[in-house]
This record gives structure tokens, sequence and C-alpha cells, in this order.
């Protein structure tokens, strides 16, 4: 399990990994896929890791599909985020300066189901999701992501609460 340590440039005892995750809407638009996680509980929007020799959109669309059983195509990039005083750290030891991209995607074909990254999964609505359990920065890609916006989001110091 991963937490979250916050403090004045803190991402320069991590090394930097690019992760992707994806808003993926109901057919009306009202209502975004949100999972909850295996390993703290919380909600949050799927994604993950790119992994070496893949492109961002495959990587988006992998973790998509390994987290809900979905196969989805990226349609645009949402949001760009990362910041400097946020750093991941596992029990392995490894720490993380993360910098997501966050797009929209499609349904392509696929049933729902859970994995062994998440427990639950759900269609939400903004002011569902505004109640669950979830980080800062899921919450933030899901507020994004329901706004609709044709620009794309750079956000590259945002603030997280101490856990």
């Amino acid at each position: 399990m991963a937490r979250i340590v916050v403090g004045e440039r803190v991402g320069k005892l991590g090394r930097m990994a690019i992760g992707c995750s994806a808003s993926v809407f109901d057919s009306a638009k009202q209502k975004m896929l949100l999972t909850r996680r295996t390993d703290n509980g919380q909600w949050c929007v799927p994604g993950g890791y790119m992994e070496a020799g893949e492109s961002m959109t495959e990587a988006c669309s992998r973790e998509v599909l390994e987290e809900t059983g979905l196969v989805v195509r990226a349609k645009r990039l949402i949001g760009v985020y990362t910041t400097p005083n946020w750093l991941l750290e596992y029990d392995d030891g490894n720490k993380w300066q993360i910098l997501v991209l966050h797009f929209e995607a499609e349904y392509v074909n696929g049933e729902l189901k859970t994995s062994n990254e998440t427990t639950e999964f759900g269609f939400f609505s903004l002011a569902e999701a505004k109640n669950l359990k979830m980080n800062e920065l899921d919450y933030r890609r899901v507020v994004d992501g329901f706004a609709q916006r044709l620009d794309t989001i750079i956000c590259d110091n945002f603030e997280f609460p101490v856990e």
C-alpha cells in the first residue's frame, strides 16, 4: 500500500513515474465509472502506471481493462497533474513523484468486473462522487472530467491534506 508524503519539494526524494487514468461515462454522460481500491478501500478513477514500450493511450486502455474488464479508447486529454510537493511511498521502499495524464475514454466492449486491484465499481454523478472516500487527486480528476472543458487542464502544484 502507498502512503502520501507531503512536504516542500519532497518529490526530489523519489523517482518520476507516469500514470494514466480515465473518465469513462455512461451513455448519457451523467455518471462516471469509479472503482474501489483493494489496498486502501478508497474510490478512484481507473488508472495506473505506464509501462516501458507502450504509448500513453495504450497505458490508459490497459489500466482500465485490468481494473474493470472494459475495453476503452482514449478520446481526449482532460488534464495533466503533478506536484513537486507530493510523494507516493510504498511499503517496499519505492518512492515516486507522479505525473498523471487523465483522459476521457469511450466504451468499446467488455463487461464490468472486479479485479485483484478493485473490490467494487459503479457509475456515479458528481454529487454522488463528492460523498465517496477518495484522495484529492482522484476527486480533482472526477470534477475535471465532468467539467467537459475543451482545453487541457495543466495542474502542476496542487495541495494535498496530510493523512
